[in-house]
C-alpha cells in the first residue's frame, strides 16, 4: 500500500501550476497535459485525484486509472515544483499505481503489459529465443571482459532499437573495448514494470538479473537504454556490486581518449535529452560531448533542452501502450516539429524509446525527406574513418 506519509503530504500541493511548464514558462512541458489540456491530466490535478481516491472521496474507475497511467514519469514536475516535496512527486504517482495494482484495478493495456513481461520477459510477447536475433554473432560475455553490454527489450526486438544495438557494437569493436552480451539469456530490466507500480514483479526481475550477473562475474554494465540504466543504478538492490554506465558515458570517455578516429562529416544535428538520462540521472553533457567531438558536426539546440527538454511521450511503458497518441498534440509529434524548426538534418537520440517514438512521429508529420532520426552511436559509426 502507498505509504501513509504520502497521504498526509499530497494535500500540500495547491495546484500552483509550475509543474506544467519549463523554466521560462514558454510552453506546456507536461506531456499528458499538453496532449489533453484538462487539469486532471496535469501533475497537480493528478495528485488531487490520488488524494481524493485515497481518502474515499471518489470511487475507482477505469478512467481514473488511465489518467494516472498517462503520466510518463518524465520528471519535469519534480524539476519545476518550488515545494520541498518536489523530489517525492514521482514516488507518489508510482505509489498510487502500486495501490491500484495490489487491488487489481488497472487499465487493460497496463495488465497486458505486465502479462507480457511476466510470460515472455519483454512487453511485446516475442519469443525469448529471438532476443539476440539482431546480434549476428556478437560475442557472448565471458570472464575477463571489461563490460557486459546490456541491450534491453527495445534494442533486442524493435527494428529501430536493433539498429542502435548493431551500431553501438560496431563502435565498441572499433575502439577495441572488451565486452560481451548475454544473448537470449538477457532478461527485461524491469524499469517500466517499476514505474507502472508492479513492485512484486519488479523485485523478481531485479533478483533474477542480479543472480545472472553474479554468476557471470560481471563487474561493469553498459546499457543501451537509459531506462535500464536508471533501474539498475537506482532501483536494484545494491547487493549486486556492479557499476552501471549508459553507453554515452562510455563513448564520451572513448572519444576523449582518442580511441576512435573520424572523418569530417558536415551536418547539422539537434539532440533529444531522454528523460531517464537527463532529469532522472543528470546526464546532459556526455552525449553532447560525443557529438561535438566529430569533425564537422554542428550541434543546434531545440528551444526546450536539458532539464527543460520535452518528453517524447514513451516513458512508463507508453512506447508500447501509447496512451498519449491520437492527434497533432501527441508529445512525439510536437517534439519532431521543434527539431525540424532548428534547421537540423538529424535528430539525435540516445534512447531506444525516443528512437521509436520520434521515428514514427517523423513519418506522421511527413518530414521523412527533411529530418532523420539517428542514435548517437549510428552517427559515430557513420563518421568513423
Amino acid at each position: 500500500m502507498m505509504q501513509q506519509k504520502y497521504v498526509s503530504q499530497i494535500h500540500r500541493c495547491f495546484r500552483c501550476g509550475y509543474c506544467k511548464f519549463p523554466t521560462d514558462y514558454s510552453s506546456f512541458n507536461c506531456p499528458p497535459y499538453q496532449r489533453f489540456r484538462f487539469e486532471t491530466y496535469s501533475t497537480g490535478g493528478r495528485l488531487w485525484l490520488i488524494y481524493a481516491w485515497l481518502k474515499g472521496e471518489i470511487e475507482w474507475s477505469e478512467h481514473l486509472a488511465e489518467i494516472l497511467y498517462t503520466c510518463t514519469t518524465c520528471r519535469n514536475c519534480a524539476e519545476q515544483c518550488p515545494m520541498k516535496f518536489a523530489p517525492d512527486i514521482i514516488d507518489w504517482i508510482v505509489g498510487a499505481r502500486s495501490d491500484m495494482v495490489e487491488k487489481g484495478r488497472i487499465p487493460p493495456r497496463v495488465a497486458r503489459f505486465f502479462e507480457a513481461v511476466q510470460g515472455y520477459s519483454n512487453p511485446f510477447k516475442l519469443l525469448r529465443d529471438d532476443r539476440a536475433s539482431w546480434a549476428n554473432g556478437t560475442k557472448l560475455y565471458s570472464p575477463g571482459d571489461e563490460f557486459l553490454l546490456y541491450i534491453g527489450c527495445l534494442g533486442s526486438y524493435d527494428e529501430n532499437g536493433q539498429k542502435m544495438a548493431k551500431s553501438l557494437v560496431s563502435v565498441l569493436k572499433a575502439a577495441e573495448v572488451p565486452f560481451g552480451i548475454m544473448g537470449k539469456d538477457e532478461e527485461c530490466c524491469g524499469n517500466e514494470v517499476y514505474m507502472l507500480g508492479e513492485m512484486g514483479l519488479f523485485q523478481n526481475i531485479a533478483e533474477r538479473n542480479i543472480q545472472k550477473f553474479k554468476k557471470l562475474g560481471v563487474r561493469k554494465i553498459v546499457t543501451l537504454c537509459p531506462h535500464g540504466y536508471h533501474a539498475m543504478k537506482n532501483n536494484y538492490p545494491k547487493a549486486g556490486g556492479f557499476e552501471v554506465y549508459h553507453y554515452t558515458e562510455l563513448l564520451a570517455e572513448l572519444t576523449k581518449a582518442k580511441k576512435l578516429k573520424f572523418s569530417s562529416n558536415r551536418i547539422k544535428v539537434t539532440y533529444q535529452d531522454p528523460c531517464f538520462l537527463g532529469r532522472h540521472n543528470n546526464i546532459y553533457d556526455e552525449p553532447r560531448q560525443v557529438l561535438q567531438y566529430i569533425p564537422g558536426i554542428e550541434l543546434v539546440e531545440m528551444e526546450r533542452n536539458r532539464k527543460d527538454a520535452f518528453c517524447c511521450g514513451g516513458g512508463s511503458g507508453n512506447f508500447v501502450m501509447d496512451l498519449l497518441a491520437g492527434d497533432e498534440n501527441s508529445p512525439a509529434r510536437i517534439r519532431v516539429r521543434e527539431a525540424y524548426a532548428t534547421g537540423a538534418d538529424i535528430l539525435a537520440v540516445a534512447c531506444p524509446g525516443c528512437m521509436t517514438m520520434l521515428t514514427d512521429a517523423v513519418k506522421t508529420e511527413n518530414l521523412e525527406t527533411k529530418l532523420t532520426v539517428h542514435d548517437i552511436s549510428q552517427i559515430l559509426a557513420r563518421s568513423l574513418s
